[in-house]
């Protein structure tokens, strides 16, 4: 499909404000980590935050996504990155619960207004696949510092340096969006019609496999220590999870591109993640642990790459990828507190059973969207 040609800066721009944007999804271990070992929250409180930040950025995302045409992209995303930078800063210098609760809402409304800026103009581009696999890409580099950096630097300086570090990242996506991110310069119409059934069950299918992600993955290193891990090693595992996110998932979805069914990917794609799940949450050896935590992220980077892709060729206004922290957050918002009842109520072993059930569902939405 004929699309947007963006440049070098406006694309640089664009996968910066995906990695910023995408924060949660390399960074809930480490948050949620630290919220329960610093700030001495319960993992269900814990979790309870990172959900207030992820249904802001929902909320957001549903608003903005069905009037992605008529809106400033450049102006938006500048401002939501700009706002959400400051909402950390002042983070930082909080402990309580209702005070953190609120700046996580603020944070996560305008992190998804920028983000779905950043998604819908990706979705209009000439090839939204490639464009969102290098993303991908510069995502699993900014694990590999980000998991690294996190956790040393919390033992130096305490938990306020967790906000200080994502305000940063936020000041940085500011700054590239306002410098390099340009307005379309021919705008696609803005259609009003209605998504096909297609694209709602290709919706409704990522927000569900996002779920199972979020549900297991916010707790895994609370896991992996749970099960008499050396903390040292749980955090090697965390690195090695950055640098699989980094050299396969992305670079393997823009090589398989034209080579791979985008809608078999999809099928295929929620039953491996339910597999490792269940390693995960359940395996007592590290050398069994540590292989499927590393690569757990990894399924769903390449399996929302074809997605991402599939989605734009159904809906190429840019309003279906415009949701895509909707899609998305909406699933990640309930996972983490699903997550920590289930793990505080049943032990974290649950989460495993969890997943399996979530991930039969999530095959079935992406195979009647095969054949819709």
């Amino acid at each position: 499909m004929s699309g947007q040609k963006f440049g070098v800066a406006g694309s640089v721009a664009l996968v910066i404000g995906h990695c910023a944007g995408m924060l949660d999804l390399v960074a809930l271990p480490v948050w949620v980590g630290a919220l329960v070992e610093r700030y001495g929250f319960s993992p269900q409180e814990a979790g309870a935050l990172a959900t207030l930040f992820l249904l802001g950025a929902v909320g957001a995302s549903a608003s903005i996504a069905p009037r992605f045409n008529q809106l400033n992209h450049k102006l938006l995303s500048t401002l939501g990155f700009a706002i959400t930078a400051l909402a950390f800063f002042i983070a930082s210098t909080q402990s309580g619960f209702a005070m953190l609760a609120l700046l996580h809402l603020i944070a996560g409304i305008s992190a998804g207004t920028a983000l779905s800026i950043i998604h819908g103009t990706m979705g209009q581009a000439a090839n939204p696949h490639r464009l969102f696999a290098f993303a991908g890409i510069a995502i699993g580099l900014f694990a590999i510092i980000l998991l690294a950096a996190i956790p040393q630097l919390l033992i130096v300086r305490g938990g306020p340096v967790l906000f200080q570090v994502f305000g940063g990242i936020m000041v940085i996506a500011a700054l590239a969006c306002g410098f390099l991110f340009s307005n379309p310069t021919s705008r696609i119409r803005h259609d009003k019609s209605p998504f096909s059934r297609a694209t709602w069950l290709t919706i409704f299918g990522i927000s569900i496999m996002t779920f199972n992600q979020s549900m297991v993955f916010s707790f895994v290193e609370v896991i992996g220590k749970g099960r008499g891990f050396e903390p040292e090693h749980v955090l090697a595992a965390l690195i090695a999870l950055g640098f699989v996110n980094f050299f396969v998932p992305s670079p393997l979805a823009a090589l398989l591109q034209t080579r791979v069914s985008a809608p078999l990917v999809t099928q295929i794609g929620p039953a491996i993640q339910a597999v490792l799940a269940v390693i995960v949450t359940s395996a007592t050896l590290f050398a069994v642990w540590a292989p499927a935590a590393a690569v757990f992220v990894a399924v769903q980077i390449f399996t929302h790459t074809f997605a991402f892709g599939r989605l734009a060729t159904l809906d190429p206004t840019g309003r279906a990828t415009a949701a895509t922290p909707a899609t998305l957050m909406v699933g990640a918002a309930l996972g983490p507190i699903v997550g920590g009842a289930l793990g505080e109520n049943l032990g974290f072993e649950a989460l495993g059973m969890a997943a399996v059930v979530v991930a039969a569902i999530a095959i079935g939405f992406f195979t009647k969207a095969k054949i819709a």
